[in-house]
């Protein structure tokens, strides 16, 4: 059986124009990783409805879970929990639960508690509270899509608590053989054993440091056992010294 899939959708005109710089998906990848989850796509769309509607509605087709960070804030440009509804076609309001939640955060919620502020918990009807144990402010799975913040502190804390409600499947191991050789003379080598053994994925990467050329050819599978034989595969081929 496969394991289940992922995609993960970034959210944020300060990501595309380079002002912020996009962390939460290194960290989704290797939390994935860990639970045996297929992260398989990544996109990066701006604060404009349609990009995040069209996005949404695409992967959450394609993949088990789709995971977004970003726009669930208090200001007008963050539009990602009204995008969720308009993509399920299903209402959004303040509800009850989320409010609750966000009035910890104040000592007077019936005063601190403004129609700006509120605006973080309006949550589209039917979808379920994501915890926020950092600002209170939750976010909110719709199916088998995970909204979160793009807050990194706030989306790992939000993260941490939904992914062990989630399936998950064979953790992927690896091992790395680095090599000290350009990858145009260990490419058709390579290819072989990457033929031969389709239950192995072999990933080369190229360097290049002080002054010379070289790889490092990682070597993933679900089996630990087919890693290792792969990585002494790959030592005996290359590395006959």
């Amino acid at each position: 059986m496969s394991n289940p899939t992922a995609a993960m959708i970034v959210i944020g005109d300060e990501i595309l124009s380079g002002r912020t710089q996009d962390t939460n998906s290194n960290h989704l990848a290797q939390q994935l990783t860990l639970m045996g989850v297929d992260l398989e796509e990544i996109r990066v769309v701006s604060d404009d409805e349609a990009q995040i509607i069209d996005a949404v509605n695409t992967l959450r087709m394609k993949y088990t879970n789709v995971f977004t960070s970003g726009g669930i804030g208090p200001t007008h440009d963050d539009i990602t929990a009204d995008c969720i509804a308009k993509a399920f076609d299903v209402s959004i309001d303040v509800r009850a639960d989320a409010r609750a939640a966000l009035a910890k955060n104040y000592k007077s919620p019936d005063i601190e508690l403004t129609e700006t502020r509120l605006r973080m918990a309006r949550i589209p009807d039917g979808a379920d509270l994501i915890d926020n144990p950092v600002s209170k402010a939750p976010g909110f799975s719709m199916e088998n899509v995970h909204v979160m913040a793009g807050v990194p502190t706030i989306f790992r804390a939000m993260l941490a608590g939904l992914l062990p409600k989630l399936t998950s499947g064979k953790e992927v191991l690896s091992k790395t053989v680095s090599l000290k050789m350009k990858e145009g003379d260990i490419a058709k080598q390579l290819g072989v054993i990457a033929k031969n053994h389709p239950d192995t994925s072999i990933g080369s990467y190229p360097y290049y440091d002080n002054g010379a050329f070289g790889c490092n050819l990682v070597i993933r599978s679900p089996n630990a056992t087919r890693v290792s034989e792969v990585a002494a595969l790959i030592r005996k081929t290359f590395l006959k010294d």
